[in-house]
């Protein structure tokens, strides 16, 4: 596999990350306008809420670094892949599994489409992360965050 520039992963990642706190920025104040924000925290959703701006946060932040080339910005975005990483395979696995617990109920339903479309969003997750991954990591990537 081809390491990915040192430029593109770093605005990729800070821009998909500022991105995704907008969204989440924009449906917590909708949740707010149509006063439904006070039922989702009492239902236990305000740790969820807090953990994924935080993740998204760290994956700005190590964008940013990568950006800046401090050394730090590089080991922050590693972090954010990973997590990205594990996030992903869980909530493919957890959807799976909500599905067969679905089949005992239902047997009709449709396995293929289930898997295919697990597959589509955790296949281009796991290359660009990967791919991210291996690019940090490598001796170029530590030549051009130390300037040799």
């Amino acid at each position: 596999m081809q390491p990915l520039s040192l430029a593109f992963s770093g605005w990729f990642f800070a821009l998909f990350s500022a991105a995704a706190l907008v969204i989440g920025i924009s449906l917590i104040g909708w949740l707010y306008r149509a006063g439904k924000l006070s039922a989702r925290y009492l239902e236990g959703h305000l740790w969820n809420d807090l953990l994924l701006a935080l993740i998204w946060n760290l994956g700005l932040a190590g964008g940013v670094g990568v950006i800046l080339r401090q050394t730090w910005g590089r080991y922050l975005l590693a972090l954010f892949c990973w997590i990205m990483i594990a996030l992903v395979v869980l909530s493919a696995a957890n959807r799976l599994w909500a599905l067969r617990e679905v089949c005992r109920e239902n047997p009709a339903a449709n396995w293929t489409r289930a898997i295919s479309g697990a597959l589509v969003l955790l296949l281009p997750v796991l290359a660009l992360c990967g791919a991210t991954i291996m690019t940090l990591t490598n001796e170029a990537a530590w030549r051009a965050f130390v300037g040799g």
